[in-house]
């Protein structure tokens, strides 16, 4: 008779280590505006704060598909998203601000106000 025997498959997406595939592609994003402002600076003479523009864009974006919210209660935003992914919380935001409709949700003690 075979089992099954669980093991960690966690690190195993993963590509150059520290990059999983989400992160790489927010990383090439990234590098991509940052390589359209060196292109421009590099047209008006500075390269050099180009290439800077380019490593910092690189590395918000290396950020973004990697990191969570941090959970804590000192603010509103991370005592409501804390633990999420950082995109997952951008792309909803941008969804909500997006939409011809404006909604607006009311958080209460007791759930929402629908609720009641």
């Amino acid at each position: 008779m075979a089992y099954q025997i669980p093991r960690n498959v966690k690190g195993e997406g993963r590509i150059l280590f520290i990059f999983s595939t989400k992160a790489m592609i927010y990383t090439a994003v990234g590098l991509g505006v940052g390589g359209f402002l060196w292109y421009i600076l590099k047209m008006m003479g500075l390269g050099i704060v180009g290439i800077v523009f380019m490593i910092l864009f690189a590395l918000i974006g290396f950020a973004i598909g990697t990191f969570k919210v941090p959970n804590s209660v000192a603010f509103d935003i991370t005592r409501k998203t804390g633990g999420e992914n950082i995109d997952d919380v951008i792309l909803r935001w941008l969804k909500f601000k997006t939409k011809n409709k404006n909604k607006i949700y009311v958080y209460t003690e007791g759930g929402t106000k629908d609720d009641r």
